[in-house]
């Protein structure tokens, strides 16, 4: 009897299931997703990553700087134009100061000074609008004499730094004044600059009196100022207000305004308020405030013309002459960078000029 033998297949040769085949595939590619990014994989995605962050932050960064500077120069222009409208009503309605000043006390080219009532309180204030880096300030000096007839002396010197612009000396005199041949000769460096107490003054009166106010600009242009007071003959050392037994005392009060090279970009408002009486306008009450800080004019602030239409070019003929102005302001939050310089202009009729009324 034959008996049949089963032959064995090798393990290699039999024939998997495709359920198995499948898993065994999932197996491996699980292994090879598991097995992360190589260190040259990293370091190249950081890259692209560290680019694309610089770059958008670079440009967020130039847009905020450029609407932020958009931002500011259009502030700057708006400042300014309110400023101008501002000004272009006070100016037209400029009239005499309560002290009895012209409506027109200086203009220049970049500082105008004008009386107007610009708070319609009726009092009418002193207002200067001007290119910054300017400043006012005062400065009084005392002498007496003990003498009959004598004389006495002060000096000012070195009381500005910058570009003198204007300087006024007011007088006045205490003494043996009561008589139309008791009085004091002002002079300045040497030169006349009037009389005090001629008429009008008392004896002894324990006051200051016979006031006396003139221009002395171009005699301090070298910082130096010596004012003398002499006496008349028939003065005398009779008098005991504070200083016994003088025959004259006498007060110098000089006000000056100066200009400084620097911070020349602020344009600013001042303004005087009438105080005493009489009314005066004193410097030291000034009260400021800036207009525009971007200003960068070359040509004038300020241009003056009289009656004809003709521009008025003298300094000096500005105040009685003018009839029109016009006002012209240059604004660049910075001129180094686009756009260009923003002009604001606008023309002013003075309305109650003589001519006018």
């Amino acid at each position: 009897m034959i008996k049949s033998q089963k032959s064995k297949v090798p393990p290699s040769l039999t024939c998997a299931s495709p359920k198995a085949s499948a898993r065994r595939e999932l197996r491996r590619a699980s292994k090879s997703q598991n097995r992360g990014f190589t260190l040259i994989e990293t370091l190249a995605a950081i890259g692209i990553f560290t680019l694309a962050f610089g770059a958008t932050t670079a440009f967020i960064l130039v847009i905020y700087r450029t609407q932020g500077y958009a931002f500011q120069q259009s502030t700057a222009i708006n400042e300014a134009r309110k400023g101008i409208e501002t000004m272009v009503k006070e100016i037209r309605e400029a009239k005499t100061g309560d002290n009895g000043s012209y409506l027109i006390e200086k203009a220049d080219d970049n500082e105008f000074i004008f009386y107007s009532d610009i708070d319609k309180d009726g009092e009418i204030e002193r207002v200067r609008y001007f290119l910054g880096g300017s400043s006012s300030a005062t400065s009084t000096e005392e002498c007496v004499s003990y003498s009959d007839g004598g004389t006495c002396a002060v000096n000012f010197s070195n009381f500005f730094s910058g570009s003198l612009e204007t300087a006024k000396i007011t007088t006045s005199v205490e003494g043996d004044f009561g008589a139309s041949n008791e009085y004091a000769d002002i002079f300045t460096d040497g030169g006349s600059s009037g009389q005090s107490c001629q008429n009008n003054c008392d004896d002894c009166a324990g006051l200051w009196q016979g006031q006396l106010t003139f221009d002395v600009k171009n005699q301090a242009l070298d910082n130096n100022l010596t004012l003398l007071a002499d006496a008349s003959s028939r003065v005398d050392s009779i008098c005991d207000w504070i200083e016994p037994n003088h025959s004259m005392k006498a007060k110098f009060d000089l006000a000056w305004t100066e200009t400084f090279s620097s911070g020349q970009t602020d344009f600013k408002k001042g303004v005087i308020n009438p105080s005493g009486f009489p009314a005066s306008y004193l410097p030291e009450n000034e009260k400021t405030s800036v207009l525009s800080q971007y200003v960068r004019n070359g040509p004038a602030i300020f241009r003056y013309f009289d009656k004809n239409g003709n521009e008025v070019q003298s300094l000096p003929a500005r105040p009685e002459e003018t009839t029109l102005m016009r006002v012209n302001l240059i604004i660049n939050v910075d001129p180094n960078r686009p756009p260009n310089n923003f002009t604001l202009e606008s023309d002013v009729q003075l309305r109650n000029l003589k001519t006018n009324l």
